[in-house]
């Protein structure tokens, strides 16, 4: 099955009861039992119908077996993070996302976990960075919201040679772009409040296994710790998720042409994008990826200047999360990354210039006229 059919027919697309084309909602908070201990759902938070053929579907565009669906993506995090220990480290990405970075520094370090951010395009620094205590090694690629892109199938030789598990968090690229599973991963996460939603109207995390043994406890941990997402939200992502493979190619193909314009432009110095050839990462993420997405992100100078950029702007707007219908803009330092350290920022390169954009589904020459005033 080709990646848009999988998207229109995986999980389980129809009411088998009423032949519904559209997988019904289920509101209900428990469930009558057939007798004392013999039962399909039990109670919601453990399992319902409508989160269920959600959990279906991702597991299945991801190329895995167990699919979880939590409350936002954080939720998602948090509850993978929950299966290590205090004592335990950790390896991430330098330039991960503000919100992960918070979780580790701020959350789980006073459960006793910690945690290096390294470089992990660089393999010799991830390798460096290993101890005993060491238990995973989590991956943005592309990351958030430098672009970088790391090689996920040598770091997953890395942290199998040293018994570690490899987290990739997959949202920039959506499974119709990319499989890290495929690639050595053990756990994929998603902020589907991002492209899998599509449309800025939910809040959900998803993650995904193709370990017996790591599904058993992420189920256990999804049902404990409870941040599960409602079944309203799962019908909403389903919905989301069949024109997710248009979306990604019109999304892809304006950006690709937004990235251009701005590397000609005169004002602008620098631009991270994994689609421009002159990429350091493009030809990696061209052999682990099929696409490129929808997400860049440009040195304007200065914060003054990145500022005045945004209040000229008409269709771009100024907001935090990306992977809309809508074209958003947003200044990471000052925003999605505002929790990390000045200095950690500056150390890594999300300058108070940064300006971070998430193309959307607008004609393309509206989206270029419109940044062409607001640079002049």
């Amino acid at each position: 099955m080709k990646k848009k059919t999988k998207l229109i027919h995986g999980g389980i697309p129809q009411d088998k009861q009423t032949g519904g084309v559209s997988f019904p909602i289920h509101l209900s908070s428990t469930f009558k039992q057939r007798s004392v201990g013999k039962f399909e759902y039990e109670y919601a938070r453990t399992g319902n119908p409508t989160r269920h053929a959600l959990e279906q579907l991702i597991a299945q565009l991801e190329e895995g077996t167990d699919g979880f669906a939590f409350s936002s993506g954080m939720a998602a995090i948090t509850t993978v993070f929950k299966l290590f220990s205090s004592g335990d480290h950790l390896l991430l990405s330098e330039d991960v996302y503000g919100g992960t970075y918070r979780l580790i520094v701020k959350v789980l370090s006073k459960e006793g976990i910690t945690a290096d951010f390294v470089d992990t395009t660089d393999l010799n620094k991830v390798a460096a960075a290993i101890r005993p205590e060491t238990k995973a090694i989590f991956l943005e690629t592309p990351t958030n919201p430098l672009l970088t892109i790391t090689d996920i199938r040598a770091v997953s030789r890395l942290a199998l040679d040293h018994s570690l598990l490899l987290i990739v968090d997959n949202t920039f690229s959506t499974p119709y772009w990319q499989n890290p599973l495929t690639l050595g991963a053990n756990i994929v996460i998603h902020s589907a409040t991002k492209y899998l939603g599509g449309h800025s109207d939910v809040v959900a995390g998803l993650a995904v296994t193709n370990s017996p043994e790591l599904a058993e406890q992420l189920a256990f941990l999804q049902n404990s710790i409870g941040a599960v997402l409602g079944a309203q939200d799962s019908w909403l992502l389903i919905r989301g998720i069949r024109t997710l493979g248009i979306r990604m190619e019109e999304i892809e193909k304006t950006t690709k042409e937004i990235a251009t314009f701005l590397v000609d432009h005169p004002s602008v110095a620098r631009v991270y994008y994994p689609g421009l050839v002159s990429h350091k990462g493009h030809k990696l993420h061209q052999s682990q990826a099929e696409g490129f997405s929808g997400i860049l992100s440009f040195e304007s100078g200065s914060g003054e200047r990145a500022e005045e950029i945004i209040s000229s702007l008409k269709y771009f707007t100024l907001a935090e999360s990306l992977g809309a219908i809508e074209s958003l803009i947003s200044i990471p330092g000052k925003m999605t990354h505002a929790s990390i350290p000045a200095e950690r920022r500056k150390e890594i390169g999300i300058t108070e210039g940064l300006v971070r954009l998430s193309i959307g589904l607008e004609d393309s020459s509206d989206l270029l006229d419109d940044l062409q005033q607001a640079l002049n």
